[in-house]
């Protein structure tokens, strides 16, 4: 489904008219909106092939950034962000509070753009979080600012720069929501140059100066700041700028714990608890990968198929006996678990959260949606899985 078509498939037939009224876009045929919704869909996307190439240029940017807001992790960002939870409830679906935000809140859109940026990139190889001191107010008049862009400048080199700052919440694990303060920063990068069509459709090479995303946040509950920036080597610096500039506080340069995951205790039966308030109805092993001690060359992988009538831990046991690699000299170093969840209302199954988890970082939780996210992260640092180091 192209990017424009899925856009007008999954938005409402109030909807999409809102956002053609609001753009002074005329379709050709017109569109008749008061049939059903597949209809207005398929009158629609005939329509718009016949716009010309203004007009269809703007509707494929907007209903990228639409349909990039439409998802769970977007739905999570918007709602951390609007001040009209209201009127967003009331919506039909995740493309339409989108859009509604994109048409009625602009700069709400953005800033829940660079909300899911953020997430999206915490914890991974664009982020880094350091220690500092709670209870703080960010300042955020044009004496701090300035000071704060004058360093952001020096260090990349650049004489552009843009800062947004905007207050937002957080889900965390344990079902409160944290209050951050979160930067977004656009820099100006090095001059470069890109092939392009000049007026007269020659091929030339157009000079240009890129620009560079960053983000950090401050969590006023636990004085932590944390930095996503591509840039490894600056993401230190960054955090010391906030901390003097913004907060007004000394920068102790001391990272937060890195998250690590220990599989030691899945080479024996494990019950895995749950609340059941969480609707979860099992829980599997479905493969475990294991190393020898003091051999980093070979490994062995142990999986049950989806029809399997046993535990992974009874088909160790039952073709390998005593010679299981599950009794002793091996290592866990990578699992896949599958939690299964109870039916909801008339669906006939439940949905399936598989989890990844390879030893000592790795994992796939930051793949899922928000929700899943906090499940697994509740339960692997329950079961002594994921732990603090």
């Amino acid at each position: 489904m192209t990017t424009i078509a899925k856009f007008i498939r999954k938005t409402s037939a109030t909807g999409l008219r809102a956002y053609f009224d609001h753009n002074e876009i005329t379709l050709t045929p017109p569109v008749n909106w008061n049939v059903s919704e597949p209809e207005v869909a398929r009158t629609a996307i005939r329509a718009v092939d016949e716009l010309d190439d203004e007009a269809h240029a703007l509707l494929l940017r907007d209903a990228e950034r639409v349909n990039g807001l439409a998802d769970d992790a977007g739905q999570a960002a918007l709602f951390s962000i609007t001040d009209d939870r209201a009127t967003m409830d009331k919506l039909a679906n995740g493309h339409d509070r989108a859009l509604w935000m994109f048409l009625n809140a602009p700069k709400q859109f953005r800033h829940a753009e660079e909300i899911r940026y953020t997430d999206e990139r915490r914890r991974g190889r664009s982020w880094d979080g350091f220690i500092g001191t709670p209870n703080l107010n960010l300042r955020q008049d044009e004496a701090a600012l300035d000071a704060f862009k004058v360093a952001l400048r020096e260090r990349f080199q650049c004489n552009h720069i843009h800062v947004d700052i905007f207050e937002r919440f957080r889900p965390t694990f344990n079902g409160e929501d944290c209050k951050l303060v979160q930067i977004a920063i656009y820099r100006e990068g090095l001059p470069d140059d890109q092939l392009a069509f000049d007026t007269d459709g020659a091929l030339i090479r157009r000079a240009h100066r890129p620009v560079f995303e960053a983000a950090m946040t401050y969590e006023p509950a636990t004085g932590v700041i944390e930095v996503v920036s591509k840039d490894r080597e600056s993401r230190e610096e960054m955090a010391l700028f906030m901390a003097r500039d913004l907060l007004g506080t000394q920068f102790q340069s001391e990272k937060v714990p890195l998250r690590a995951y220990d599989l030691a205790m899945l080479a024996q039966p494990f019950s895995f608890p749950t609340d059941a308030k969480d609707g979860i109805e099992s829980v599997e092993v479905k493969q475990l990968r294991l190393m020898p001690i003091g051999n980093v060359g070979e490994r062995v992988t142990l999986e049950c198929l989806r029809k399997a009538d046993r535990t992974i831990w009874n088909m160790a046991s039952e073709h390998f006996g005593s010679h299981s690699p599950l009794t002793g000299g091996w290592v866990v170093t990578q699992a896949r678990l599958t939690i299964k969840f109870h039916p909801k209302g008339d669906a006939r199954r439940g949905r399936t959260l598989p989890l990844m988890i390879t030893m000592p970082h790795g994992c796939n939780l930051k793949e899922q949606t928000e929700a899943e996210q906090l499940i697994g992260e509740k339960y692997l640092r329950r079961w002594g899985i994921l732990r603090e180091v």
